[in-house]
């Protein structure tokens, strides 16, 4: 397959991710109005973890591995990021939710020259600046539009970078299906943690649990196409067409949920992805 071919089909695999994604979302959304958000994390999880597992025996793989350091510190992130941002997309609407985690990969390049030692030029530093900028102009911190419940997509922005920046750190080398089944099966801690502290587990009705089974396949479709589209081609080429999913999002969250972003949500979100594409661009001509 030609250089053009690899970019061409890893493109097309992304695009399929976010509208995965935002079709997860727009399903675990519908289902916390009815259920606690932490039953809806456990047996989401619970889902994704057995699809993974069989999965992985197919491949003649071991569905569990030993955990090390860093793969422990991954979970803790993506407990953190899986809490917060669950509720976050039962608490807000689904277009700001979206448009603020798109400055995760902002978040992980400033992490990663803080962190890691990674070479960030001053043009870089201001867009990733830029980009928060967008983030902040979401929020409104202090102003009439300010929703505090927003303050959970921060949080869960800022576990999903810590997760992405501990697994750039130490790269296990566990199979997609076995990263499968440790991702979901931090949503299943996620909700016992959730739902501990909340309680009020009830028994699904038919049309919420239809719901949280799209949901999960959904989920389960996203991060395979996500992971096939990380591995074809070049990442500077395909990494910018992650920022879809906020167009799949908007589309949801209008059609859907009746939403209506403001002036400042839309300005935000333009400026968030202005901000992360540039990163992109820019980290492309460092390597080369």
């Amino acid at each position: 397959m030609t250089r053009q071919a690899e970019n061409l089909s890893g493109s097309l695999y992304m695009v399929a991710a976010m509208g995965a994604f935002a079709l997860e979302d727009m399903f675990v959304k519908s289902a916390t109005a009815v259920l606690p958000v932490g039953q809806v994390l456990i047996l989401f999880g619970l889902g994704g973890m057995a699809i993974f597992a069989l999965l992985a025996r197919w491949r003649g793989e071991a569905a569990l591995v030993r955990p090390d350091r860093t793969l422990a510190v991954r979970s803790g992130f993506e407990v953190m990021g899986r809490i917060c941002y669950t509720l976050a997309l039962a608490l807000t609407p689904l277009t700001s939710t979206s448009a603020i985690l798109q400055a995760t990969p902002l978040v992980v390049a400033m992490g990663a020259a803080l962190f890691l030692g990674e070479t960030v030029g001053w043009r870089r530093w201001v867009a990733i600046l830029i980009g928060l900028a967008g983030v902040l102009l979401i929020l409104r911190p202090g102003m009439e539009g300010f929703v505090p419940a927003s303050i959970f997509a921060v949080l869960g922005m800022i576990g999903f970078a810590g997760r992405d920046l501990a697994t750039r750190a130490a790269r296990p080398r566990l199979s997609n299906a076995q990263l499968g089944v440790y991702g979901f099966g931090a949503l299943v801690v996620s909700g016992v943690l959730a739902l501990g502290w909340t309680g009020g587990a009830t028994l699904p009705d038919p049309h919420t649990a239809l719901h949280l089974a799209a949901a999960i396949l959904f989920g389960v479709l996203a991060y395979e196409c996500l992971t096939r589209a990380m591995r074809r081609g070049e990442i500077s080429v395909i990494a910018p067409f992650r920022y879809v999913r906020l167009v799949f999002a908007m589309i949801l969250g209008i059609v859907v949920f009746g939403e209506s972003p403001d002036a400042a949500t839309w300005a935000g979100s333009a400026i968030i992805v202005a901000g992360g594409i540039y990163t992109i661009l820019r980290e492309r001509r460092a390597r080369r």
